[in-house]
């Protein structure tokens, strides 16, 4: 809107017209709409007005204005609500439209705002398809076990250029992985706040490139541990930090979970075409090539599609949410960093997502090798099969989530898990075991353990709100990193002294009961239903007419 265009009257001189000055009214609302935008002359108080008073006052006017009546006041006045004044001269789009959403749900909008309403709505499509390209980028993590089986190999066959690690170590550059990728989760929090999500995407994918390159040049166990676990490690938390806070910004809370979901299954999904991506590569180009192709492909994917990624404007209302109970929801909810960790929550959902991440990953680090006793070559494909269940995991606990709650599907699925763990030990640890069996086994496994990667999101911004979502669910995502690093390296210890799973089977699921029942504390208690409260807002009764425009 041009400067000319606006009525010489607005927020010039309260006592001459008050639309659009300090409280506003429905009627005011739609007067600014409908005669504000270059047709104001039809607006029957600036024909009021235009004889009897400077038209820009900056000043106080030599000419006294004609006195109006106070006791003939605007019919407007009568339908006048108390509501903060808007913070800026002229009120944005989206502020007109969550005002008359309040005060008038049955005012037809412009075309200038439903043209505005689809394209936002378009950008957070947009946001949600690149924020899960990205992360089918950054899924190479859960690939590990195949890299893991080539380094295994080459230890095993000796010679020059063969890596010389303890096999007790195999698993330690995808432990540290785990562990950066918590912490780095609170940093890009940070360059989030400061930065916005798309910078600190482009930053994750370039790490991710840099580490992957840099370790195709070496054996090094030390290199390893900073290239794949230190510099890919941050890359991948660095993209995954700035993909789902965003995305579930530009949606109304009602479906936080399915956009969690949605967003958080790329990165499960990965495994589907990375798989056997890399098995071929591995047969034809050898690990060290392989890796140097992956960085510099991922690299430049997660740089071009972070540059789709970004906030919603400031202010921004979702579409079809309740305006006032967003509102009011938000301004109650919405925590700093060291405010949620004074609450007695974040600890409870911070142990409970130690036991959950734990557990999975800690099958997810040996897929190939629980799979190889009864599938021999053809164990690979466990890895890609089990994605699916990862990837279902996260969809479908975001969906259901939003309609039973969030502690509910959080006990049932760390009680769930708890029973396969158990069950694994007699059909993982038979040597007849049936192939398919041991696949359904594995895959509802890592299907349980994806469900962490929806609910905890959710979990954040229910209980503290998105405006820190970023920041908030780093911290309480340091509990994924801890549980990788700490579960991962102790059944890889256990394995290598115990010659089997078993031991690490039972110590998981006795972890995961007690995460279930430390889940329960967390179900909402049963409040006595109240009437809402409505604030006295009109001084008087007024007519359908009062809010008719001239």
């Amino acid at each position: 809107m041009n400067n000319k265009d606006v009525c010489p009257y607005f927020r010039k001189d309260d006592e001459a017209c008050d639309v659009g000055s300090e409280h506003i009214s429905s009627h005011d609302v739609m007067m600014i709409i409908n005669y504000c935008n270059g047709r104001y002359r039809e607006c029957s108080n600036y024909q009021l007005l235009a004889d009897g008073l400077d038209p820009c006052p900056s000043k106080p006017s030599l000419i006294t204005p004609p006195a109006i009546p106070k006791e003939a006041p605007r019919a407007h006045h009568k339908a006048m609500r108390r509501v903060p004044p808007f913070s800026v001269k002229w009120p944005s789009t989206v502020q007109l439209r969550a005002m008359t959403a309040q005060y008038n749900e049955s005012f037809n909008y412009t075309q200038e705002n439903t043209t505005m309403t689809d394209q936002i709505k378009n950008k957070g499509l947009t946001v949600v398809l690149a924020a899960t390209g990205i992360n089918l980028a950054l899924g190479i993590l859960y690939t590990w076990s195949i890299f893991k089986g080539a380094i295994a190999d080459s230890i095993a066959a000796g010679g020059p250029g063969a890596f010389t690690w303890d096999k007790a170590s195999i698993n330690d550059p995808y432990a540290v992985a785990c562990l950066a990728f918590a912490v780095s989760m609170i940093i890009a929090g940070k360059l989030q706040q400061k930065f916005g999500p798309r910078l600190t995407c482009i930053l994750g994918g370039l790490l991710v490139g840099a580490g992957f390159v840099w370790i195709s040049q070496t054996t090094n166990y030390w290199a390893w541990i900073l290239g794949f676990g230190v510099m890919a490690g941050m890359g991948i938390g660095f993209g995954y930090s700035a993909t789902t806070p965003p995305a579930l910004k530009w949606f109304s809370p009602a479906k936080t979970g399915l956009i969690a979901g949605t967003v958080v299954s790329g990165f499960g999904l990965a495994s589907i075409y990375i798989a056997p991506l890399a098995k071929h590569l591995l047969a034809t180009q050898g690990l060290q090539q392989s890796m140097l192709i992956f960085g510099i492909a991922f690299a430049i994917v997660v740089s071009l599609l972070g540059l789709l990624i970004s906030n919603p404007p400031e202010g921004f209302v979702p579409q079809g949410a309740e305006v006032a109970a967003s509102a009011a929801k938000s301004s109650s909810v919405d925590m700093t960093a060291s405010q949620m960790l004074k609450t007695p929550k974040f600890y409870i959902l911070w142990t409970c997502f130690f036991i959950g991440a734990g557990a999975g990953l800690m099958v997810i680090g040996s897929a190939k090798g629980l799979a190889k006793a009864s599938m021999g070559e053809m164990a690979f494909l466990v890895v890609a099969i089990m994605s699916v269940g990862n990837a279902a995991g996260r969809l479908i606990a975001g969906v259901v989530s939003d309609k039973v709650g969030r502690a509910n599907t959080l006990t049932f699925m760390l009680m769930f898990q708890a029973a396969l763990m158990f069950a694994a030990v007699p059909v993982l640890g038979g040597s007849d075991s049936s192939p398919i069996l041991v696949v359904l086994l594995v895959s509802f496994m890592v299907f349980n353990y994806g469900t962490n990667l929806s609910l905890f999101p959710s979990f954040a911004k229910d209980l503290w709100g998105a405006k820190n979502l970023g920041m908030n669910y780093g911290l309480l995502f340091s509990a994924w990193g801890v549980g990788a690093f700490v579960l991962v390296r102790l059944s890889q210890m256990m394995v290598v002294k115990t010659g089997s799973f078993d031991l690490s089977f039972e110590a998981a699921g006795i972890m995961l009961l007690v995460g279930a029942g430390l889940s329960l504390t967390l179900r909402a208690k049963q409040a006595v239903a109240e009437a809402p409260q409505t604030e006295a807002v009109l001084d008087e009764e007024y007519d359908e007419e009062d809010l008719l425009v001239d």
